[in-house]
């Protein structure tokens, strides 16, 4: 009983491609953890800028990243300026070459690590959770959702004890593995203590085999 399972992982080979594509005989535990650092440190430099997934591909001594995002402008900075600067943070870091591309997430309303974002950054305003995970949910049903959760919990409006408060449109079916089912997470630091938010959204089914990350065009930005 309450074993829950990533609806990320969960669908990992079946209709969703894996967001570190790489193989290692020798240092693979090295590697994890440099990429764990790349994520961070774009994380870390672009909280503003809406990255919802950052893809790593490796060969030989190069490093791939993809960064997918809802606004490209904010990491591409005025003439490729702050691509730039990244890309050479991430080669100082990795002492390996690295190539840096970003893609463009067309609706950041259906992607759930962005709406949980969003949900948090409100959160953090002072913004009833009740109308914040409300207005979420609007905005991905009015963009073609087929269903969505969001779930949070904390010290819900300053209260003295957490709780969870849960709501829910449309149907989520965790157990079908070709649902695309999107799951994301975030926490919201507010006076009273860290609230957690989750989101799940259902895009409809998938019938073929996962070939390339789905939620964006590539823009022409290249480093």
């Amino acid at each position: 009983m309450g074993q829950k399972v990533n609806p990320n992982g969960f669908r990992l080979g079946i209709i969703r491609p894996w967001h570190a594509r790489w193989y290692a005989d020798k240092g693979y535990t090295q590697l994890v953890h440099e990429d764990l650092d790349i994520r961070t440190t774009i994380s870390n430099r672009h909280q503003n800028a809406g990255v919802a997934d950052v893809d790593i591909d490796r060969s030989a001594n190069n490093v791939t990243v993809t960064i997918h995002t809802a606004r490209p402008g904010i990491i591409i900075g005025k003439s490729g300026q702050n691509v730039e600067q990244l890309r050479q943070v991430l080669e100082q870091r990795t002492a390996k070459k690295v190539k840096v591309n970003i893609i463009e997430v067309r609706q950041p309303d259906v992607n759930a690590t962005l709406v949980a974002r969003n949900i948090a950054d409100q959160l953090e305003k002072r913004v009833s959770f009740r109308r914040a995970m409300k207005q979420a949910i609007q905005r991905a049903m009015d963009r073609g959702a087929k269903g969505i959760k969001v779930t949070v919990a904390g010290r819900l409006g300053g209260a003295e004890m957490s709780r969870t408060e849960s709501d829910r449109r449309g149907r989520v079916p965790l157990q079908t593995l070709r649902a695309d089912v999107e799951y994301g997470t975030a926490e919201a630091l507010t006076t009273f203590g860290v609230i957690g938010v989750k989101v799940w959204i259902y895009r409809g089914d998938v019938m073929t085999t996962p070939t390339s990350v789905p939620g964006g065009e590539p823009t022409a930005a290249e480093a």
